[in-house]
């Protein structure tokens, strides 16, 4: 059993790690940047050391920092959480060979899992369903690029070899457009990553964006946890998450699952770790990537499972066997997750400011993981995620309902927040229908847009009467 655990990490996924560590008796010890020095994770946590300035490249990417502040202040594991460190493999050799245990899977898996090229050659003969993509370690020049188009023809998805989260990612439908977008793709994953290398993929239209959770012990045993369908996006981020995905049936789940736990046991694969896919609308699927660590929509598996996804991350990395078969491992009911920005809901822009007149919703199968209190200065320096709603009922339609009350009764003063967005994305036909891809949310937006475009000139005709 780990004594004290850093958490390397700030907002709802330090609480959410907090929390977890409270629950096993493990002393939890913060870092934060000056930036944070009032956040909630700060408070909550049995001790707090400030590693820098508000940028995160000074402080929450700052390795040698975090590892001094574990060694001195006797911590004995870290969990990185998501973003920032959580899938850096030289964090986490870093952390081995300071001895302290990291709260995830080996170095060499996160850096094989994070070689897009390198995964999906691995899946290819793991037989594993792949798209067509790039060949070898990928390309950094436009003229390779070019080349991979011809043969893979239009549209091709540009992405970052190293990338995540949405990072580095654009959509070119013809050459010209490759031209332009190639530059800024690769410009954003050097900036991200630190790496140059691109690959294309086929871009497969009107698809579902589905991941299975997976849990994996150092003993080689793997089971998935369902499925999450992750299709609601912005520009490849994900605004709104669900499980179980609408569309599934017993026969897919089970199929795509398979692959998911082959994925994993393929390359030897321990702890938490998503497998992403692509649903195509005939039924067939594709890898994507594989995510090495907890998810920010792990929370909606927690709730139509039962299990808690952070307290078995702690356990597996303290070498525990798996406590689940897969044939334990029921769905119940639906949930889904509202991701809460510090944004303009219209034009997506952030919304830092000091929070006033907060009131978070309750009830039956509602939870909140929130970094919020009244007169919290939301920082402009980081990802604006500042909660997230998960609502959990017995079917999809009665999780919409309560998830409507919720949203409304969500109150966030002070700062803008996308909680209109969510309430407009819970009236819409096709979504209430789940006849939905990876495209609604930009469809979505140009319909309403192009409705107001439609109300303004009524108006002024009206006017000029």
């Amino acid at each position: 059993m780990f004594k004290k655990l850093l958490v390397a990490n700030r907002g709802t996924i330090a609480i959410r790690i907090i929390r977890a560590c409270r629950e096993l008796n493990i002393a939890a010890l913060a870092v934060y940047s000056t930036a944070d020095k009032d956040a909630l994770h700060v408070r909550m946590a049995d001790e707090a050391v400030c590693i820098g300035p508000a940028a995160a490249e000074d402080s929450y990417l700052n390795i040698p920092a975090i590892i001094s502040t574990a060694l001195t202040y006797g911590a004995d594991a870290v969990h990185p959480g998501y973003g920032f460190l959580s899938e850096n493999g030289d964090f986490a050799e870093a952390c081995r060979r300071s001895g302290l245990h990291f709260v995830g899977p080996l170095a060499r898996h996160i850096r094989l899992m994070g070689d897009k090229p390198r995964a999906r050659r691995i899946m290819t003969r793991a037989g594993v369903p792949v798209l067509p993509g790039s060949e070898g370690k990928g390309v950094t020049e436009l003229r390779e690029a070019q080349v991979d188009a011809g043969r893979l023809g239009f549209p091709v998805l540009i992405k970052a070899a190293a990338g995540g989260g949405g990072k580095g990612m654009r959509v070119a439908r013809d050459q010209k457009e490759l031209a332009r977008l190639f530059a800024l793709a690769r410009a954003e994953s050097e900036a991200a990553f630190g790496s140059r290398t691109m690959y294309l993929e086929k871009y497969l239209e009107h698809a579902r964006h589905v991941e299975f959770q997976i849990l994996a012990d150092t003993h080689r045993n793997v089971i998935h946890m369902g499925e999450r369908d992750c299709s609601i996006q912005r520009r490849h981020q994900k605004v709104l998450e669900e499980a179980p995905c609408p569309v599934m049936t017993a026969r897919l789940r089970e199929k795509m699952g398979r692959a998911a736990v082959r994925a994993a046991e393929v390359v030897g694969y321990s702890n938490v770790g998503t497998v992403e896919f692509l649903l195509a609308a005939d039924g067939n699927f594709y890898f994507i990537e594989m995510n090495t660590r907890i998810q920010v929509e792990h929370g909606v598996t927690e709730m139509v499972t039962g299990i808690d996804l952070v307290r078995e991350s702690l356990a597996l990395a303290m070498g525990d066997r798996l406590r689940l078969k897969q044939r334990q491992v029921v769905i119940d009911g639906a949930a889904m997750e509202f991701r809460i920005y510090a944004e303009d809901p219209d034009t997506h822009l952030p919304s830092p400011g000091v929070v006033s007149n907060h009131h978070a919703p309750g009830g039956l199968g509602v939870r909140v993981e929130s970094a919020l209190y009244d007169g919290y200065r939301v920082p402009v320096h980081y990802d604006p995620l500042i909660a997230k709603l998960i609502v959990h009922a017995g079917d999809r339609a009665a999780v919409v309902t309560r998830a409507r009350a919720a949203l409304r009764e969500y109150l966030v003063d002070g700062i803008k927040t996308n909680i209109p967005l969510h309430l407009r994305i819970l009236q819409e036909p096709d979504f209430l229908r789940a006849e939905f891809a990876t495209d609604f949310l930009s469809r979505f937006e140009r319909a309403g847009h192009a409705a107001e475009a439609a109300h303004a000139v009524e108006a002024a005709r009206a006017a000029g009467r």
